[in-house]
């Protein structure tokens, strides 16, 4: 294939831009997985579990809080009961009645005891779910931090691929059809479209040719299309090469 010079000199800012356009894809794609970001959902997650135990912890002695009162206000009334009866009653019921005002003041003591010990564990239970709302809270709000900071990156890194993408399709356009095709082709297979011969080196691979391929690249002519033996990208030869 021939080229005029100058037209394969174009190709290096063709794959410059390429260059370019591949690596904010790839910060993109970088941003958008966010293993901070997935790193904190797991935390948050994590909290969000240990918060449901510790609220059904809460809900559960808050519960059994309620019975134990229920019972003893039902015990207390009974007392207020018998003792309003004892007041009245015979010799034969008031043994009866004594014994079983005994047996509730046991009961309610019991159940005063069971109730100061439910007490207890819900302080405790509801001092974890403060704890574990306000470790979620701070998580969140740090994932609220970075999500927001990753999509104001993101929208910047957008901006500058279209830019890229853009002025690429108006160095593209100056290109010959067959050559850009060229280009494109050798591109999509091995990476790179287009490499300076710089000093003898291919700065598309980073070797340096051999003698003989040296050779062939001198016996070209300058209009002549030459691949990179190493990259297999277009060769683009100018002052810098070192021919």
């Amino acid at each position: 294939m021939k080229a005029a010079p100058e037209d394969q000199v174009i190709l290096l800012d063709v794959q410059r831009l390429d260059n370019d356009i591949t690596r904010i894809a790839h910060r993109i794609s970088s941003l958008q997985k966010g293993d901070r970001l997935t790193e904190l959902g797991k935390t948050a997650s994590s909290l969000r579990s240990e918060l449901a135990a510790a609220t059904g912890d809460v809900e559960d002695s808050e519960r059994d809080l309620a019975r134990l009162e229920s019972d003893t206000a039902t015990a207390q009334a009974r007392v207020e009961r018998d003792t309003t009866m004892l007041q009245h009653a015979n010799a034969k019921d008031s043994a009866g009645l004594q014994n079983e005002l005994e047996s509730l003041q046991r009961r309610i003591g019991d159940l005063e005891t069971s109730e100061l010990e439910v007490m207890e564990r819900l302080d405790v239970y509801r001092a974890r779910v403060g704890d574990v709302e306000a470790r979620l809270a701070d998580v969140e709000a740090a994932r609220a931090g970075l999500v927001a900071e990753r999509d104001t990156e993101i929208q910047r890194l957008e901006n500058d691929r279209a830019a890229a993408t853009q002025s690429r399709a108006d160095i593209a356009a100056k290109v010959p059809e067959d050559l850009l095709a060229l280009y494109e082709r050798q591109r999509a297979r091995y990476g790179f479209g287009a490499s300076l011969l710089q000093g003898g080196v291919s700065t598309a691979s980073g070797v340096t040719l051999t003698g003989a391929d040296l050779q062939a690249v001198r016996r070209a002519a300058p209009d002549d299309v030459v691949l990179c033996p190493d990259s297999e990208a277009v060769l683009v030869r100018t002052k810098e090469s070192g021919l």
